[in-house]
């Protein structure tokens, strides 16, 4: 059995956009390789243990620096595992530079094959990004094969355009299980509606940080009269700011974390959902493709160089404006909510491009025959 060792940042159950990607390709192949993972943890000392029959190395972080996660412990337990584990198969999540520096030794007389999982740009620290620019060139040099998640983000990115021969695009998927409803949860979302009854239920939900843009929603917000509601779940860093910007608009609420079936109520009873992202910190959009797997017709901004206009297709699933106009963001919201006509086409194709390439089961095809492209049928 061939073995392969993932390196991301972080694995369950430390959430995010990465983690989840991580964990949906170690499952994606569980039984067919054998697998380890080496991540950090947010406290001293390090440990192993079993996560879902995969065994999972954590090495304490002492420090952050410019976000990057720092371990002393690191380069002891890259080694351990190089040495006893010795796999076929490493697989790298980037941006990830300061484990980057440690791998380096062992890409340059590699005996593995080497994926390099190119999740975004390092964009929101310039200054580590060019420090570490001739180190970025040698791992996609060194890379056998490089996942991109989507066409868009190759295009426009610093580094990808000259590596296209290895790049192989596979979409990050959502789990088909977290589209799926009951009897339970129809109720909920009925009370819902009854609750915002004669309203526009435009929801949004994500990690309150500055490029998710949901300052521009609540913006958009103020221009819509009350037959309006703006339902945002999550929370973050700016939460407590968003709050104090929407306290005199009484259309937009705050829902905090939602459990998955809270979650999927408020899916299945809006009848819009709003994606505001900003910038290129938002590679893909998994709550975007979350949404189209509700079938919910949505308006995002254009986003140059991310994936999000690529899950989600202009006047085909959705409305698309020019980035941060909030203006045009409200006469967006009002053209949906206004046509149904739109919504339902929206919805429909929305459904349909997340059957295509969105789901779980489609992500497994791609990473097996990523797998057989890269190791053969050994």
């Amino acid at each position: 059995m061939k073995k392969i060792l993932h390196i991301p940042n972080y694995y369950n159950p430390h959430t995010g956009g990465i983690e989840q990607t991580t964990e949906d390709f170690v499952n994606s192949i569980k039984g067919e390789y054998d697998q380890r993972v080496l991540c950090f943890k947010d406290a001293k000392g390090t440990i192993t243990e079993e996560v879902n029959g995969i065994l999972v190395t954590r090495v304490g972080c002492q420090a952050k620096l410019m976000s990057q996660s720092i371990a002393y412990h690191y380069k002891r337990e890259m080694k351990r595992l190089m040495t006893e584990f010795q796999p076929d198969v490493v697989v790298f999540h980037f941006p990830n530079p300061y484990v980057a520096r440690y791998l380096m030794k062992y890409l340059k007389n590699k005996k593995f094959k080497f994926i390099l999982y190119w999740h975004l740009d390092i964009t929101k620290q310039k200054v580590l990004g060019k420090l570490f620019k001739k180190q970025t060139l040698n791992l996609l040099n060194y890379a056998d094969k490089i996942i991109s998640t989507s066409p868009n983000y190759v295009k426009g990115s610093e580094f990808l355009p000259q590596f296209e021969n290895k790049i192989k695009i596979i979409p990050s998927c959502v789990n088909e299980s977290r589209v799926e409803v009951n009897d339970e949860i129809n109720k909920k979302a009925l009370e819902i509606k009854k609750k915002y009854e004669g309203k526009n239920i435009i929801f949004a939900f994500g990690r309150h940080v500055e490029y998710k843009g949901l300052t521009y929603l609540i913006k958009a917000s103020k221009l819509l009269d009350d037959s309006y509601v703006v339902l945002i779940g999550g929370s973050g860093p700016l939460t407590d700011e968003l709050k104090k910007e929407a306290e005199a608009d009484k259309k937009v609420s705050f829902l905090g974390r939602l459990s998955l079936d809270d979650l999927k109520a408020h899916f299945v009873a809006a009848d819009i959902f709003a994606f505001p992202s900003i910038t290129k910190n938002e590679a893909f959009g998994l709550g975007l493709a979350e949404a189209m797997g509700f079938g919910k017709p949505t308006v995002t901004f254009t986003i140059d160089g991310s994936g999000v206009n690529y899950v989600a297709l202009k006047d085909v699933t959705c409305l698309e404006v020019p980035n941060r106009d909030f203006e045009s963001y409200a006469e967006a919201l009002k053209t949906l909510a206004n046509n149904n006509e739109l919504k339902e086409k929206f919805s429909l194709n929305a459904r349909k491009r997340f059957e295509e390439i969105l789901t779980y089961n489609k992500y497994v095809l791609n990473i097996k025959e990523l797998l057989k492209e890269v190791v053969g049928n050994e």
